[in-house]
């Protein structure tokens, strides 16, 4: 007679019949590049290349189906607590987060973030007033494509609108000493938090809020160094050097795991109470943020006329691109977030 253990063993999934088809895997890998790409520079959100490609919805269910009481059970199916180790039942559990899904994704995010980190990197060392120029023409566009389907109807909605403008306004205007290292690792952690949870989020750009916080250079310049020392170490470096560069960059990964279960669902519940004015405060984050790539340039160049003239150049050519992703996805609207 079979027990009831042994019918729920056999009704498990195994591990070779759950893994997609290579087809899969690389369909969902290049959408994560496209997606890292985006997340990598103020002004383009991660989030809409997800809806374009048509994979929000199972993203943001993936993301949600992670619950403390999912990882309790995840973690005593892997250890002798529940009637001894139980990799398929783990893996069930794994399953129902879509890991397949989220490991090709991530893996795509990952190497297109930390290309795009190391570009940026150079180009701040080398033509910030290019950089900067074109992050500030890819906010503007995005502000006026995300102004475009907002719509201002009551008081409360306006307010969210003047306090959103305000707090990236002022936060903007910080100076961060011009190398953009300063701050501790508690900044790091909440911009790692902030950062995050809004790069799933279609229309703002993760990105672009740490543009706000003062984080941005310094974490991708944090992020390439790391990088640079991983491939040193495997080419006789010091270990000591991984660690020291390894620090902000798990600390803001850290902020970042924190920020996707918290922040993003604490944003996603506003969405849900009132919809037009938490958009409307989000919205005006992007716009006060125009002023974070002009108080970089100062900081690191200063203006003239030709910073003036090649900032104005690498503008239009930001907006133009942004302006280009928004005609081939014409039919995104803030109703979809």
């Amino acid at each position: 007679m079979t027990t009831l253990p042994d019918r729920d063993q056999r009704d498990l999934p195994t591990l070779r019949g759950s893994i997609p088809p290579l087809r899969a895997w690389l369909k969902t890998f290049l959408i994560g590049l496209c997606m890292g790409s985006a997340d990598g520079v103020p002004g383009v959100s991660g989030g809409t290349i997800a809806l374009i490609a048509g994979v929000y919805e199972r993203l943001i269910a993936a993301i949600t189906a992670v619950t403390p009481a999912r990882l309790v059970r995840l973690l005593r199916a892997l250890t002798p607590l529940d009637g001894g180790f139980a990799p398929r039942r783990a893996l069930a559990e794994l399953l129902e987060i879509d890991v397949w899904f989220l490991l090709s994704l991530v893996a795509g995010v990952g190497v297109a973030v930390v290309v795009v980190t190391h570009i940026v990197t150079v180009a701040s060392q080398r033509t910030p007033a290019l950089l900067f120029g074109f992050f500030f023409g890819l906010i503007a566009a995005s502000a006026l494509v995300l102004l475009r389907g907002l719509s201002i109807e009551t008081p409360l909605q306006a307010a969210a609108g003047v306090v959103g403008f305000l707090v990236a306004f002022l936060v903007s205007g910080i100076s961060t000493g011009g190398d953009g290292t300063g701050g501790s690792l508690l900044i790091v952690f909440v911009a790692g938090m902030v950062g995050v949870s809004a790069m799933i989020l279609p229309g703002i750009s993760g990105s672009l809020l740490l543009v706000i916080l003062g984080q941005y250079t310094r974490m991708t310049r944090a992020l390439s160094e790391f990088i640079d020392a991983l491939i040193a170490l495997a080419t006789g470096g010091s270990a000591d050097d991984v660690t020291a560069t390894a620090v902000p960059v798990v600390t803001f990964i850290v902020g970042g795991l924190v920020g996707l279960f918290t922040i993003a669902r604490a944003v996603r519940r506003a969405l849900d109470y009132n919809r037009q004015a938490t958009l409307a405060f989000l919205v005006a984050l992007v716009v006060g943020a125009l002023r974070a790539p002009v108080v970089k340039v100062g900081e690191e160049v200063g203006f003239s006329t030709d910073v003036l003239v090649a900032f104005a150049a690498a503008a239009v050519v930001g907006a133009v691109i942004l302006l280009a992703l928004d005609w081939y996805a014409v039919d995104l609207d803030l109703d979809k977030v």
